[in-house]
């Protein structure tokens, strides 16, 4: 139901006026009022401060204090996790060829990929990519990956091209090796994994061979 009132009725000097609605303020200041004598009832402790004027400037303003979880911090160690003195064991493949060196470091199981550096990505010019110098930057990068992975020794597996090619291991092989037992990586037992044909495969080249 709503109320009518004629306009000759909210005269100024009349009696029957209109109550006004408090202004907006008027809430802060009750709800302020409030705070503070929650505050004389309940002191609160010496280590807190008492509430100020400023805190107080709005009524939204430190209602509810929600405490922040500060950030742990964690450890990551990669690698396993081992015993004193006790040996960690990978598998470097080093590829030698008359183009390129290879070396690449994996598991024991050869599955799981550590890492690999090949002679190519340490030099600029392509004619020094199977060389011996690239062949020890490569290896040297090797042992220091494997040194933050915690690989502390590794078995060789040395290959040359191989097939119907040349069965001999090219000039990077040498140095790739010396540069990783120079590191200070310890050397389980060396092989030579170079496939070796057992039937009559073919060469390329044709009957006459390749003609100079």
């Amino acid at each position: 139901m709503r109320l009518q009132i004629s306009p000759e009725r909210l005269m100024p000097n009349d009696q029957n006026v209109v109550q006004e609605q408090p202004p907006k303020h008027q809430f802060e200041t009750v709800l302020q009022e409030y705070i503070v004598s929650l505050s004389l009832l309940f002191p609160l402790p010496a280590s807190r401060k008492p509430y100020s004027k400023s805190s107080l400037s709005h009524p939204l303003v430190n209602m509810s204090r929600r405490k922040t979880r500060e950030p742990k911090e964690e450890t990551v160690t990669l690698g396993p996790a081992v015993r004193d003195g006790e040996q960690v064991f990978g598998v470097v493949h080093i590829f030698a060829s008359f183009n390129d060196t290879f070396i690449h470091v994996t598991d024991l199981s050869g599955r799981e990929t550590l890492v690999r550096i090949t002679g190519g990505m340490k030099v600029k010019a392509d004619r020094d990519e199977s060389s011996p110098y690239a062949a020890m930057l490569a290896a040297q990068d090797v042992a220091q990956r494997c040194k933050e992975l915690g690989i502390t020794a590794m078995h060789v597996k040395l290959r040359a091209t191989g097939g119907n090619k040349t069965k001999t291991p090219g000039p990077g092989a040498q140095s790739a090796l010396r540069a990783l037992a120079r590191s200070g990586m310890k050397i389980g037992r060396i092989e030579d994994v170079t496939p070796i044909p057992t039937d009559s495969t073919r060469r390329k080249g044709g009957r006459r061979g390749r003609r100079l």
